[in-house]
C-alpha cells in the first residue's frame, strides 16, 4: 500500500490521510466516526471542493450529521464550553425567558404561556359582546406601562449585580415567568382585582425579560470558547425557534382539550410549570464557569483553609447554593469611597500602616461588615485578593478548622475588644502575604481563570498619600 502523503481534519474529529493513485490523482481515505459516531460531521459546506473543505469522492455526509451542523456552532465541540450541551439539551426544554420583541419560549413554556394567553383574552373580553372596547384597551395600557416602568427601573437598580451571579438570576427569572404566567390565568377568576392582577403578572414578565436577555448574554459569553459569541447566540436563537414550533403545534392541539375545563387548564399548568423549574435547575445546575464570583470564591477559599486543597471548577460549581445563600455569611463590599470608611487622620493611618497593597480595608465585627477601598493601580489580581482577605476575616467569625496563624486571630478576636479590628486587619495582611500566593497558584492550577473575576466591584477609587511605596498586583 502505498505511504500516506498528506492528512487532514475537521476540529479535533479523526484524521484521513491521501495516498497517491496509480494514475497520478490523489486518493482520499473515508472519514474515520467523530462525534456521536456520525462520519464527517460538520464538514460539508455548500461550494467545498472534492478533497479541499468538503467530503471526500464517493463520501456521502449522513443527513443527521448535516441538519446538527445547522443547529450548533462551528467547530462543535471545541468552539464552544464544555457543558455547552448539557446546559442545551436542558434548557430547550424549560422556558427560554420571554422578551419584547423576541419569542423565545422553549417547549414547556410553550403550553403553559398559550394557557395564560388565552385566559388574560378573555379578561379583557375577547369573545363577550358586553365587553368595552374602551376599558379593554385602558386595562391592556395599564398594564404595558407599568411593565415597562419596571423594567427600566429594574435594570437600573440591578443591572450590574447579574453579571456577578448569572446563574442564580437566570434561575430566579424563569421561576418569576411562572409566577406571571400564574396570575395571568387567574386573572379572570378574579374580576374584581383583574386589573392589578394582570400589571402585576406583566411587570414581572418585564423584569423576566431584562433578567432573561441579561443572564443569556453572560452565558453566551461564557460558553463561546473562539470569539464567536454572535455564532453561539445565533445557532442558539434556531435550537429555540425549531423547540418553540414543535411546542405551539402542541398547544393547537392541546387548547381545545382544556379551554371548557378550568381544572384540567390549571391541572396541566402545573404539571408543567413543574417540568419547567426541574429542567430549569438541571440547566443551570450543568454549567460549570471558570471565573470567580464572591460565593464562588468563598466556597473555594473555606476549603483551602480547612484542607489545604484548592476546589476545582466543577467541584465548587456544582457546590454553588442556586436557590438561597447568594453571598456569603461576612457583608463584603468592594470599591467603596475612601469618606465612608474613614473621617480622621489618624484613622487613615492606622488603616494604611502594615501593608503595602494598593487597597484599604475597614472591618466592621459588629456587623460582621467589610469595607475595600481600591486604589486606582488595583487590578483584578488585587482585587481578587482584596476580597480573599475580606472573606478570611468573616471566616474569624464562624467556626470550622482554620490554619495556625489564623486560629490565633480568631481566639484574640473571640476575647478581645471591637476596638482592636484594626489591629486584627493588619495582622491578616501580614498572613495573606504568606499565604495568597500559594491560594493564588493553587486557583490556577485546578483551572480557574484569575486574569478576570466576576465579584461584584463599585466604580469609586482612591489614592492616599501616607501609603509607603504600593505593590501593584
Amino acid at each position: 500500500m502505498a505511504d500516506v502523503l498528506c492528512s487532514e481534519q475537521f476540529g479535533s474529529g479523526a484524521a484521513r490521510g491521501c495516498r497517491a493513485a496509480p494514475d497520478g490523482s490523489l486518493q482520499w481515505e473515508t472519514w474515520g466516526r467523530s462525534w456521536w459516531g456520525f462520519s464527517g460531521a460538520f464538514t460539508a459546506k455548500p461550494g467545498g471542493r472534492d478533497g479541499g473543505g468538503g467530503v471526500a469522492p464517493g463520501t456521502a455526509t449522513p443527513p443527521l450529521s448535516r441538519l446538527l451542523a445547522v443547529f450548533l456552532p462551528q467547530g462543535f465541540p471545541d468552539s464552544v464550553s464544555p457543558d455547552y450541551l448539557p446546559y442545551q439539551l436542558w434548557d430547550s426544554v424549560q422556558v427560554s425567558l420571554a422578551d419584547w420583541g423576541r419569542e423565545r419560549h422553549a417547549f414547556a413554556s410553550s403550553l403553559s404561556g398559550s394557557l395564560a394567553t388565552h385566559a388574560v383574552l378573555l379578561g379583557i373580553g375577547v369573545g363577550d359582546a358586553k365587553a368595552s372596547v374602551s376599558a379593554a384597551t385602558a386595562t391592556w395600557l395599564v398594564k404595558d406601562s407599568t411593565g415597562m416602568l419596571g423594567r427600566i427601573v429594574f435594570a437600573w437598580w440591578m443591572g450590574s449585580k447579574m453579571d456577578c451571579n448569572a446563574k442564580q438570576w437566570r434561575l430566579f427569572a424563569d421561576i418569576l415567568n411562572d409566577i406571571a404566567m400564574f396570575l395571568e390565568i387567574m386573572a379572570p377568576i378574579l374580576p374584581f382585582c383583574f386589573t392589578i392582577t394582570v400589571c402585576i403578572s406583566n411587570l414581572a414578565k418585564c423584569l423576566v425579560g431584562v433578567a432573561g436577555g441579561a443572564t443569556r448574554a453572560a452565558l453566551t459569553m461564557h460558553q463561546a470558547r473562539r470569539n464567536n459569541m454572535a455564532d453561539v447566540s445565533a445557532k442558539d436563537g434556531s435550537q429555540e425557534t425549531l423547540v418553540n414550533l414543535a411546542g405551539l403545534l402542541v398547544s393547537l392541539l392541546m387548547l381545545p382539550l382544556v379551554s371548557d375545563s378550568p381544572s384540567l387548564s390549571l391541572g396541566c399548568f402545573f404539571f408543567l410549570t413543574a417540568l419547567h423549574i426541574y429542567a430549569n435547575y438541571r440547566a443551570v445546575r450543568a454549567l460549570v464557569i471558570e471565573t470567580l464570583n464572591e460565593q464562588r470564591l468563598w466556597l473555594v477559599l473555606r476549603h483551602f483553609l480547612q484542607r489545604g486543597e484548592v476546589l476545582g471548577p466543577t467541584s465548587a460549581n456544582q457546590m454553588e447554593p442556586l436557590w438561597t445563600g447568594f453571598w456569603s455569611s461576612v457583608s463584603l463590599s468592594l470599591g467603596v469611597p475612601l469618606h465612608c470608611v474613614m473621617s480622621s487622620v489618624s484613622e487613615l493611618q492606622r488603616l494604611v500602616e502594615g501593608h503595602r497593597e494598593p487597597y484599604l480595608l475597614r472591618w466592621d465585627q459588629s456587623r460582621n461588615q467589610v469595607q475595600v477601598v481600591l486604589s486606582q493601580m488595583a487590578g483584578p489580581e488585587a482585587i481578587l485578593k482584596a476580597a480573599t482577605h475580606g472573606l478570611v476575616l468573616g471566616a474569624l467569625r464562624g467556626d470550622g478548622p482554620l490554619p495556625g496563624e489564623l486560629e490565633e486571630l480568631r481566639n484574640r478576636v473571640r476575647a478581645g475588644p471591637e476596638k482592636e479590628s484594626w489591629v486584627v486587619v493588619r495582622e491578616t495582611h501580614q498572613v495573606l502575604d504568606k499565604l495568597f500566593p500559594k491560594f493564588l497558584k493553587g486557583l490556577q492550577d485546578a483551572g480557574w481563570s484569575t486574569e478576570k473575576h466576576q465579584l461584584e466591584v463599585d466604580e469609586w477609587r482612591a489614592t492616599w498619600l501616607l501609603s509607603p511605596e504600593k505593590k501593584v498586583l
